[in-house]
């Protein structure tokens, strides 16, 4: 994989749109009672800048797909590219927000949330990088 400025922006495009997918995604689930109904509190507002910081940190978090893994499939690549997330927002972020090391003020299936949003969020971004390349 070439470094160069259009790969660049097709990755940061690519995590972008994941951020945006996977934001649309947790605020849907919470709006519509689904995490409550597993135990979770986390129901985010539908804002500007939560979309806004989604798709800003997407696309930054995106630039793991430069890493030289050879051998495995964009959906792969996706999904272990998501656990480095998904780990920073578990012992970073829900602590520094007052929810808890690993979000667990928030429920008990507050991990295993955030968890599927990353996944979420990294088989977006692999498919749409997929096909940008493509196309």
């Amino acid at each position: 994989m070439r470094l160069t400025f259009k790969n660049l922006s097709l990755i940061f495009a690519a995590g972008s749109v994941g951020g945006l997918i996977k934001g649309l995604a947790a605020w849907a689930c919470g709006a519509v009672g689904f995490n409550a109904l597993l135990g979770s509190q986390m129901a985010p507002v539908l804002t500007p800048f939560w979309v806004y910081q989604h798709m800003v940190w997407g696309g930054l978090w995106a630039f793991l797909f430069l890493l030289p893994l050879k051998g495995l499939s964009y959906i792969s690549l996706g999904v272990i590219y998501s656990l480095p997330q998904t780990l920073i927002s578990l012992v970073v972020i829900m602590p520094g927000m007052h929810r808890g090391l690993l979000g667990l003020g928030l429920g008990h299936m507050t991990p295993v949330l955030i968890l599927i949003f990353g996944f979420i969020w990294g088989i977006a971004t692999a498919l749409w990088l997929k096909w940008s390349r493509e196309s």
